[in-house]
């Protein structure tokens, strides 16, 4: 990998064996390794462990979960925050694995719609819930820095599932919750 960042720089007009960089192979290569590390994690393992019993039946949220992640079309960052519902089915998660499994797959090369996908259908894989919401709010330095370059542009993306795509008052009340209070700014 070092050698075709070596390769990339001299294509771009640097001197790649200049003071700046000639570390630069070694630091990108050690960036994109910790960036994409989420294709080294297993879920099972994760989680394995954290799903607990119990009659538990009402809305659980974690909100305002940070995320960091490579766009798969340009490689450049995106990061936001997410927010995670689910209605548990006698069956509850450690509160830790919730923003764990967001970074396992953030740490990937994403489109933020898979991205929502995968955490909304991992959740509701594993817990077998009455439902499970994930709503991810994003800045896309693809479309801040190049192209379009509207740094202000969010994107918003939601997977709705069981309750959370039957119910309206099961949707509403998720959507009121995760819109009360201070939002963190990122």
């Amino acid at each position: 990998m070092e050698e075709l960042i070596r390769k990339m720089l001299a294509e771009l007009g640097e001197d790649p064996g200049r003071e700046g960089l000639r570390r630069t192979p070694e630091r990108v290569k050690e960036s994109l390794e910790f960036l994409t590390s989420g294709y080294n994690e297993d879920i099972e393992k994760v989680l394995g462990g954290a799903v607990f019993e119990e009659e538990y039946d009402e809305m659980v949220i974690a909100k305002n979960i940070s995320l960091y992640s490579l766009c798969e079309h340009h490689l450049l960052p995106f990061y936001g925050e997410c927010h995670v519902a689910y209605i548990p089915k006698g069956k509850i998660i450690g509160i830790s694995k919730i923003p764990r499994i967001v970074q396992i797959f953030s740490r990937r090369l994403q489109v933020q719609e898979r991205l929502t996908t995968q955490i909304a259908k991992t959740l509701m894989e594993h817990l077998k819930p009455y439902g499970v919401a994930v709503t991810i709010d994003a800045v896309h330095l693809c479309m801040a820095m190049r192209g379009v370059r509207k740094r202000d542009a969010r994107i918003v993306t939601s997977a709705m599932l069981g309750a959370f795509r039957t119910d309206p008052k099961t949707r509403m009340e998720y959507l009121e919750l995760i819109n009360s209070g201070a939002r963190s700014e990122y």
